[in-house]
């Protein structure tokens, strides 16, 4: 079993599912412009340290489900993950369809608090992490067992964290091209779930 794929498909989907402008990391940036850099950082820390919890929860799910015992429910669960990464794709689909406002919150506190609060509330976290590592865990390189299950829940977080900080320490930048970048990703976001949705289909129709 390759110890190195579980990690680079948490990291990379945790940053390519945060990678759009959002709430959340337009927070990060704004809290970078008017607080500094590092409070902008810790920031990113206490957002992506909720990624610990969320992606924990939805992989560990993912794991119960696909175990012997729930066996004859494996077709179930990939009928399931469709329709959330189905529901994923309609959600980014929308949001490109939005106007976006390049707007953060800027609230007074602990910056690391703020961040670990606001994560908290992304309601889609543990389905999008429940998803994708149903939609994986066929794969020969990857599995839900233990340590590797760990190792997917290290890599989100670690992307989570690379992609807050981006947006923390390229804030100017990031600021002035976020309408383009959030109506262009979220398009990009929304054929990927929707080709991630058709695999799982597949997976539990065979």
């Amino acid at each position: 079993m390759n110890y190195i794929f579980p990690l680079i498909v948490g990291f990379g989907f945790a940053f390519i599912g945060l990678i759009a402008p959002s709430m959340l990391n337009m927070t990060a940036a704004k809290t970078s412009l008017d607080k500094g850099r590092k409070a902008g950082v810790l920031f990113a820390a206490g957002a992506a340290s909720m990624v610990i919890v969320q992606a924990s929860i939805g992989a560990y799910l993912a794991y119960i489900f696909t175990a012997d015992q729930f066996a004859e429910y494996k077709k179930i669960l990939g009928i399931a993950a469709f329709f959330v990464l189905l529901g994923l794709s309609v959600f980014f689909f929308m949001q490109a369809r939005k106007k976006f406002k390049a707007e953060g919150k800027n609230k007074k506190g602990s910056t690391y608090i703020i961040g670990l609060g606001m994560s908290s509330l992304n309601m889609l976290a543990v389905p999008f992490y429940f998803g994708i590592a149903e939609s994986f865990q066929s794969n020969d390189n990857f599995s839900l067992e233990e340590p590797f299950r760990y190792l997917y829940v290290l890599g989100a977080v670690l992307g989570a964290f690379l992609l807050f900080a981006i947006y923390a320490n390229f804030a100017n930048i990031i600021t002035k091209k976020a309408s383009f970048i959030a109506k262009n990703i979220n398009y990009v976001l929304a054929g990927l779930f929707v080709v991630l949705a058709i695999v799982s289909l597949i997976k539990a129709l065979s």
